[in-house]
């Protein structure tokens, strides 16, 4: 048996989701609302016959690992990792070149880790200055505390270290969790005198610590971060995602702040789909871990020079990951825990108020240069075109480059020669851009509901088929579904039965999502009824397939001046309409035929 079929086999399905979904019996399954939508009609299924779990709402479904990979934003190996601590499964032992010592030492920094936090917090709870800083100057409640898991490293210099290694752990140990200092060969505390913020992974271990002087002193760094350790990545690390990733998914935004006390004072505000990158260095991994939860991206950065300069370098890095950048200024105030303690609801309607980061480019460079002068339109143009030369969506481009022609009191065509000759990164290739993408991508949902009900029922009702003989493979999305239609149409008197697993075994579990849709949905439903659905669902098919081409088609015609390729493009688009008008003709008449 191989680690994912071990794993499975210990864990129960509905267990495993009803940490996430409170769900109810619903005759052989279970039934729930949606994590991932605001409805109050259950349409979340769990299937413990089949270890499966579907979304009707978002479209959304899978085995136990792709739920895990969605809920906690996890990729397959993390989701392996998370899955099987929870089985109690040793991946070590299903390695090809089992290394045991690997396994052990990430465990026992990991422990190390959470028990020097409680060493902080209990010294918190002994230090007067350091309660007052986090309580009366910060602001912050005993619960925050309690939930943040604050603490206070003590002044002496040894006072973690002999806790810990009188706890067993050698001093190996401490400095593989990034602990201890070593200087000449003898250990001392890493942290002394200040106030420890943990940083937790997004499941919520602790992985390393954040430490603020508690006395602004110029003379030193006001924050220290854990040195990189087997657990800990500055790079990758996003603070606060173990208490946001709900709020995040729910809202379908993340707010990116500078500071993690920032953050802190935002989720007791009640706001708590905030985060924090490390300090300004925001890099790709950030953007790639936070896209798993949402596209939508505002960044909270410090308005000062460093701030200002962070967020102009995340840009190209937010452009070349696709999702949708925005910028949120908190005005008079330097950052959001200032914003908060003047008026928490300031806060609220600054995210709100949100500006689309080109948009911000350009106001900022418009208020800094003079733009009467030849030099100040060159580095008015310099500092703006590189970001509008990455626009994914060549309308949306061309209405920057007008406006930058405009604000230059220059041509259109001076402004796309500057672009061509290369000021900054060249343009990517002209598609679909990422800030369009909501409508897009809810438009690619309801066309997979569509082939989803469509298949689930061909599937499991045979007599329905014959009305889908005039459909191509192609008007399939490619996998799973794709392949299921195939092989109705090089099968067409199967009949819909758990043998379908060994012949589609590539896709069991789309398989089985299938069969639970038509039990839900459709088992009940006469023949007749079957049929006018089947039929309601092609016309919906063709349609926004057609859409699609249509669409694809014009960005094509949109980035060629080809003649050959025109007309080969224009043909395509001729025999689209005619589909389109023969597929109306259809509904049409079976509409008057009813």
């Amino acid at each position: 048996m191989d680690v994912v079929s071990e794993i499975k086999s210990r864990l129960n399905i509905e267990d495993v989701v009803s940490e996430y979904v409170q769900l109810k019996r619903s005759g052989r399954n279970y039934k729930g609302l949606s994590p991932w939508t605001n409805e109050k009609t259950a349409s979340f299924m769990v299937s413990p016959e089949k270890q499966i779990w579907h979304d009707f709402s978002s479209g959304k479904g899978g085995d136990v690992f792709g739920f895990v990979m969605e809920l906690e934003g996890l990729d397959f190996r993390g989701a392996l990792e998370f899955l099987a601590r929870k089985a109690g499964v040793d991946l070590e032992q299903y390695q090809s070149k089992p290394n045991p010592a690997a396994g052990k030492q990430k465990e026992r920094v990991l422990a190390v880790l959470a028990l020097a936090a409680k060493f902080y917090q209990l010294h918190l709870k002994k230090s007067r200055p350091a309660l007052e800083y986090l309580i009366k100057k910060r602001g912050f409640s005993k619960a925050t505390i309690l939930d943040w898991q604050l603490g206070y490293s003590p002044t002496s210099g040894q006072a973690l270290t002999t806790f810990l290694t009188k706890k067993g752990y050698t001093k190996d140990e401490l400095k593989r969790a990034g602990l201890v200092s070593d200087r000449g060969g003898q250990l001392y505390d890493m942290f002394r005198g200040r106030i420890m913020i943990p940083l937790a992974d997004a499941q919520g271990h602790i992985v390393g610590f954040t430490a603020r002087q508690l006395i602004d002193d110029p003379r030193g760094p006001k924050y220290i971060n854990t040195p990189a350790t087997l657990v800990y990545d500055k790079g990758r690390q996003v603070f606060g995602l173990h208490h946001a990733k709900e709020a995040i998914r729910k809202s379908e935004f993340v707010v990116v702040a500078e500071g993690n006390l920032d953050v802190i004072a935002s989720h007791q505000a009640g706001v708590k789909n905030v985060v924090a990158s490390a300090g300004t260095a925001m890099t790709e991994d950030h953007l790639k871990a936070l896209k798993r939860f949402t596209g939508d991206i505002r960044l909270s950065f410090d308005a000062d020079r460093a701030g200002v300069a962070a967020t102009e370098r995340i840009i190209p890095l937010a452009q070349k990951t696709g999702v949708s950048l925005s910028i949120i200024s908190t005005g008079d105030a330097k950052d959001p825990d200032e914003l908060i303690q003047k008026d928490p609801m300031l806060w609220q309607k600054a995210i709100e108020s949100k500006t689309y980061v080109v948009d911000w480019l350009v106001e900022r460079y418009q208020a800094t240069l003079d733009l009467k002068t030849a030099g100040g339109k060159r580095q008015f143009t310099d500092a703006v075109l590189p970001s509008i030369s990455r626009l994914l969506d060549p309308v949306e481009q061309e209405h920057y480059l007008k406006l930058v022609a405009e604000l230059a009191d220059t041509s259109l065509e001076a402004i796309k020669s500057k672009v061509g000759q290369g000021s900054g990164a060249p343009a990517a290739p002209r598609r679909q851009s990422k800030v369009d993408s909501a409508q897009l991508d809810k438009e690619q949902i309801e066309y997979q509901k569509f082939q989803d009900h469509l298949l689930a029922i061909i599937f499991m009702q045979p007599t329905t088929r014959d009305l889908t003989k005039t459909l191509e493979a192609s008007y399939f999305d490619d996998g799973p579904r794709r392949d299921v239609f195939t092989y109705l149409l090089n099968h067409p008197d199967f009949k819909g039965s758990d043998k379908s697993l060994k012949e589609l075994k590539p896709h069991a579990d789309y398989v089985k999502i299938m069969m639970l849709q038509f039990e839900e949905l459709y088992a009940d439903l006469p023949a007749g009824d079957l049929r006018e659905l089947v039929n309601n669902l092609k016309h919906r098919l063709i349609t926004r397939y057609i859409q699609n081409q249509k669409r694809t088609i014009a960005t094509k015609m949109s980035e060629t001046t080809d003649e050959g390729q025109l007309n080969k493009l224009m043909n395509q688009a001729d025999k689209l309409n005619a589909l389109l008008r023969s597929e109306s003709g259809v509904k049409s008449g079976k509409s008057k035929e009813n």
